[in-house]
């Protein structure tokens, strides 16, 4: 593919317009289908939507509140509000809306509900937008208004693109200041903005036959641009190292790509198979997510060995000459810095792995769940919708319980009253009736992210209701989004072990073949989880504890598996680029120390620039207003900056210096078993 992209580069880069330029347009006309829906098939919660969809569909609905602050019992007032519930109830996407606030005991506070004809993920924003202006224009003499509710926090959140334009740029600036080019720089840039620009076009198209949530696209376009910038900026510095040991242009692109552009291929699988790894957990929407993102570092692979090398041969005479005459001299700094770390190996090895333990304990602290509005910026309505609700109502209302029973009249009062008696119970609605349907509101004493709350869902689920199931015979279930973020985590939980072993072994087993080692494998997948759990550390510090100024709250339940997914595959892609080269040496020489120092001059700099540029790319996502994409951007940052510093730099030049010539030890039964497939190409091997 790369041979051929070569000598008809000019074809290359057309079939790559056209392809990018077609799916782009096909799917403006087509449009999206993107579906926010992370609930669990056969979990408590999942069965109460679905009892709802069933048997009262005008309740499946989202709602939103109109929370109001004033003089709510005045005449005039009343009358605004009656003018205020008209106007509202004529605009599209409202089903419902209550007729008469429902007022706090001071007579201060109050809120109006009124009920969504869809999910909120289903209600286009400028539908929200317009329920949102509709409802403020009744502020004034006295009145406040405020709205509250998934669809009113959506509709809130900025369209982005400042995070991936900011990202782009400093990941610019970084590959002038490695190059000394402009042109040579903006290759890889280019190469990954073709990659995610088509991937990006196929995933909309996609949304209509796969479930995928909104954020997929923004989660694609940060893993697809700081991917497709490290592979291409692989290739490409190959390429110029190629050029600067005196080969010709042809020559050292052929080098290039059948060295480092296997290695980036082999990287790219391990990214695949770690998310895809995400199937084995069977979490909802996440499935798609898993799909989306993965294609996106396959079309990046086929971007970097296809379009990267008719770039690099329509541009070389030019690229050839800013190569040529730029600086040399960083693979000596290098050089020398394995050195220091050879001769003191155990104080280096001690030093990083209690750093990263540090950093890893706080993921036992974690507390998973799904942001509220009290988790959203003071300014916004719906944060002051929240606060207002719980300063009148208690921190319990901005979260109820919903509480099913199928059964007669008589199993939903005995619910009732069972409820209300329970300890961390406020209070509980009217009883409402839909058919064979009862349904009853539960409001916490507590709030939504409060351990109070889910410990009175474990106490309900457990303590109260079997016990009343038994007594009526009929079926009680509880639900709600605090009920649904319980269900999630324990989910995750309990299907994490075998997420995490489908993905380390199938990526262990990935390296046993390639590096025709044990030990080197195994090495690799330690370090990697170290990395990880330093960055889930990280992001509970700031996310969850609020440090440096972020709100605290939950960690986002399905963040920390897909973060594992894309962190232990980018480490792989280090992991490859720095050992191949490593194990490229070992086959030349024979030496475990020389190949150790080489391997590590040879890519030190190149993986510093490429982690440099992943961590602007990512940590940019944290200028996005979705609190999701900053744990994403901030987690993803903090792996890619520990794995590039302190385990490529420092643990594994240690260890491999350990280990000596053991850290190429295979089995001769593996040996004679395991299949070939070489990462140097015809450099070493001939092939």
């Amino acid at each position: 593919m790369a041979g051929w992209s070569q000598r008809h580069h000019w074809r290359a880069l057309l079939l790559w317009l056209l392809v990018t330029a077609g799916v782009t347009a096909v799917s403006q006309v087509v449009g999206s289908d993107y579906r926010d829906d992370h609930s669990l098939p056969g979990t408590e919660s999942a069965r109460v939507a679905e009892a709802l969809a069933e048997q009262a569909p005008r309740r499946s609905g989202d709602s939103v509140q109109i929370v109001l602050e004033g003089d709510l019992r005045g005449a005039e007032v009343e009358r605004r509000l009656a003018g205020l519930v008209a106007q509202v109830a004529a605009l599209p996407r409202v089903d419902a809306v209550q007729e008469r606030p429902t007022v706090a005991e001071d007579g201060r506070i109050g809120f109006l509900t009124m009920t969504l004809d869809g999910q909120a993920g289903d209600v286009p924003a400028e539908d929200v937008r317009r329920i949102i202006d509709t409802a403020k224009a009744a502020e004034g003499d006295g009145l406040r208004v405020e709205l509250g509710g998934d669809a009113v926090r959506g509709a809130e959140e900025g369209a982005g693109g400042a995070a991936e334009g900011a990202g782009m740029l400093a990941a610019l600036v970084i590959l002038v200041f490695m190059f000394g080019s402009l042109l040579a720089a903006a290759l890889p840039l280019v190469t990954a903005l073709f990659a995610v620009g088509s991937t990006l076009g196929v995933i909309m198209l996609a949304s209509w036959l796969v479930d995928l949530p909104s954020y997929a696209p923004p989660l694609m376009m940060l893993v697809g641009l700081g991917v497709g910038i490290d592979y291409a900026l692989l290739i490409f510095s190959r390429f110029r190292g190629e050029l600067r040991r005196g080969g010709d242009r042809t020559a050292a692109a052929r080098t290039a790509l059948s060295t480092a552009g296997r290695s980036v291929l082999f990287a790219g699988c391990t990214v695949m198979i770690a998310l895809l790894g995400l199937l084995a957990l069977g979490l909802g929407s996440l499935r798609g997510v898993a799909l989306a993102v993965s294609l996106t570092v396959l079309v990046t692979m086929v971007a970097s060995i296809t379009l990267l090398p008719a770039l690099l041969t329509l541009f070389g005479p030019r690229i050839e000459r800013a190569v040529l005459r730029g600086r040399r001299g960083d693979g000596d700094r290098w050089r020398r810095w394995a050195g220091v770390v050879q001769r003191r190996p155990w104080p280096v090895l001690v030093v990083s792995f209690a750093a990263l333990v540090g950093l890893s304990l706080p993921t036992l602290g974690m507390h998973l769940g799904f942001a509220d509005a009290g988790t959203e910026s003071p300014a916004s309505t719906s944060r002051q919708a929240h606060d207002l609700l719980a300063e009148g109502f208690g921190p319990g209302v901005n979260g109820p319980l919903v509480a099913v029973a199928q059964g007669d009249r008589s199993a939903l009062d005995a619910l009732a009253e069972a409820v209300a008696a329970t300890e961390g119970v406020a209070r509980v609605g009217e009883p409402q009736e839909s058919g064979e349907l009862g349904l009853l509101l539960v409001y916490p004493r507590s709030s939504p992210q409060d351990a109070a709350t889910n410990e009175l869902v474990t106490r309900l689920r457990t303590e109260v209701l079997p016990p009343l199931a038994e007594r009526t015979g009929a079926t009680y279930l509880l639900g709600g989004s605090t009920a649904a973020a319980d269900d999630f985590a324990a989910a995750v939980g309990e299907r994490l072990p075998l997420f995490v072993l489908v993905v380390v072994g199938l990526s262990a087993l990935l390296l046993v073949v390639v590096f025709r080692s044990v030990l080197v494998p195994l090495k690799a997948a330690v370090l990697n989880l170290l990395s990880i759990g330093a960055s889930l550390g990280v992001v509970t510090l700031v996310f969850q504890e609020g440090w440096f100024g972020a709100q605290p709250g939950p960690v986002e339940a399905f963040v920390p598996v897909m973060i594992f997914a894309i962190v232990f595959g980018l480490s792989m892609d280090y992991e490859v680029f720095l050992v191949s080269r490593m194990h490229e040496e070992w086959r030349r020489s024979g030496d475990a120390s020389r190949a150790v120092r080489e391997g590590l001059a040879a890519t030190g700099g190149v993986i510093t620039a490429a982690a440099a540029i992943m961590v602007v790319v990512f940590g940019a996502f944290l200028l996005s207003p979705d609190r999701m994409l900053r744990q994403f951007g901030l987690g993803l940052a903090v792996a890619v900056l520990v794995d590039a510093l302190v385990i490529r730099c420092l643990v594994v030049p240690a260890v491999m210096r350990v280990l000596g010539a053991r850290a190429w030890w295979l089995p001769r039964g593996l040996e004679r078993r395991l299949p070939h497939v070489p990462l140097e190409g015809d450099r070493v091997t001939g092939r």
